[in-house]
């Protein structure tokens, strides 16, 4: 077991390495398994290490760098217990995206990619990720349907929020964050929602209940 946990670890810090190394290639050759190429052989690494770390090839690559910045944005969230739940909610969205600032191209270009029907499964797998990874570190202990209308509030959020801030160029994407804290104000209107989402989990129940019949 203890060789099984070391060999997993190699792997991701493999990955790891291997997606930093290639953000810069990533930019202008989009996610292929050339711009990999060529950030392995930045940090020198054989093109085997490539097909080890990512045996589905640069898809694989993309979800791996939406694991490793959903890893680095926990890093850096500190104190959030002593704030509001909605400036906890902001701030996690914020460092987020604010990591990404240098490779902005490379997350259009993993957007674009994540947009294809082929890869619509991952791209829910990749959002489901990051948004329960905020809620939980905002101390969300909720077990009941509120843990998923959080979720599906927060998807919402961050998603608009990102297609915002890939276009914005104001100073500090200062503009992405005032347009973050509107959506973060206008989700929080919670007993609406609420009734809205109890609603339609009815409706779901009774469709189940009805092709069981």
């Amino acid at each position: 077991m203890a060789l099984l946990m070391t060999n997993k670890r190699g792997i991701w810090q493999l990955r790891d390495q291997i997606v930093d190394a290639s953000l810069t290639h990533i930019t202008f050759d989009g996610w292929t398994m050339a711009a990999l190429n060529r950030g392995a052989e930045d940090i020198g690494l054989p093109r085997r290490d490539i097909t080890r770390a990512f045996p589905a090839g640069a898809i694989d690559a993309i979800e791996h760098h939406s694991r490793l910045a959903d890893r680095r944005m926990l890093e850096v969230l500190t104190d959030l217990d002593t704030m509001p739940i909605r400036v906890r909610i902001a701030t996690a969205v914020r460092k987020r995206l604010e990591q990404n600032i240098p490779h902005r191209e490379a997350v259009r270009r993993a957007c674009a990619m994540l947009a294809l029907p082929q890869n619509a499964p991952m791209a829910a797998r990749c959002l489901y990720r990051t948004v329960d990874a905020i809620w939980r570190a905002a101390g969300d202990t909720a077990t009941d349907w509120n843990f998923y209308s959080k979720r599906a509030l927060l998807a919402g959020v961050y998603s608009t929020t990102l297609l915002y801030w890939l276009d914005d160029r104001s100073e500090n994407s200062l503009e992405s964050w005032t347009f973050l804290d509107r959506r973060i104000e206008d989700v929080m209107q919670i007993p609406k929602f609420g009734k809205r989402v109890r609603d339609l989990t009815e409706r779901v129940l009774d469709l189940q209940r009805f092709f069981r019949a």
